[in-house]
């Protein structure tokens, strides 16, 4: 999987899709994700109408609600802006998923373009806008997790890289780093024991890394691994990297 190449980008007006995950869960990654925008001088708009990136059914085979989903992100998302998420994985959507979908539609010229202007947040801010370190200070132990979906895309390292450069974070590696976690979205409902082992797994090896915080730029893999370790009785703190970056900064102040 591969993210467009896009240009750098010098504008200062960015969108914020927050994705269905930030509306029922974790609204404090929406509210950091626009913190980060605007605290690198980014003007934050939010398309009040926008729902979801089509993903859930894209991934269970129903690919023509999907391409009903992904018309009606196109109406919420029209212009030329760039569109910030706060998830690999539904960027991945709009960049490689929806244009499968759409491979045989009269509106895929439409749909690559949209993909075309989607970022993932950590890839737009290093990426995007050039920043590779990030002011603050984080005196913890930090485990990242790589998400699937952002398999050969800029996000992996850039999150790292961001990460790397805060005072007084130590960035421990997790053993078999490119294994999933076990949500794959549909996968963990209908393979609920094949995915739940894979989280397990996954923990196990958070476990050997001793990490004092887990993070993420997918909060579906955090609340699945989050899930297990509450099940489990094993103490985890996971959040979304926005929010560590906003914490930085809050001790540094």
């Amino acid at each position: 999987m591969h993210a467009p190449k896009r240009s750098p980008y010098s504008g200062k007006r960015v969108q914020l899709m927050a994705t269905c995950l930030c509306d029922a869960f974790y609204d404090s990654t929406a509210l950091a994700t626009v913190e980060v925008l605007e605290y690198l001088g980014m003007e934050v708009e939010f398309p009040e109408g926008q729902t979801c990136c089509g993903q859930p059914a894209f991934n269970g085979g129903d690919w023509p609600s999907s391409r009903k989903v992904v018309r009606h992100t196109l109406e919420a998302f029209a212009g030329d802006l760039p569109i910030i998420v706060p998830s690999g994985s539904c960027a991945a959507m709009m960049f490689h998923g929806a244009p499968l979908a759409f491979e045989k539609e009269g509106d895929r010229d439409a749909v690559v373009a949209l993909g075309n202007r989607t970022w993932e947040l950590g890839d737009f801010i290093v990426n995007g806008l050039g920043v590779r370190s990030w002011p603050g200070y984080f005196d913890s132990t930090v485990a990242y997790h790589r998400s699937c979906h952002t398999r050969g895309t800029g996000t992996p390292e850039a999150v790292a890289t961001l990460l790397r450069s805060i005072s007084g974070l130590r960035l421990v590696e997790l053993g078999e780093a490119e294994q999933c976690c076990g949500f794959g979205g549909t996968f963990s409902v209908t393979f609920p024991h094949i995915s739940a082992a894979m989280g397990e797994l996954k923990l196990d090896h958070v476990g050997l890394a001793m990490p004092d915080v887990l993070v993420s730029a997918d909060m579906s893999c955090l609340m699945h691994l989050g899930g297990i370790a509450h099940r489990d009785g094993v103490p985890l703190k996971a959040i979304h990297f926005a929010e560590l970056l906003m914490q930085a900064l809050a001790r540094l102040a």
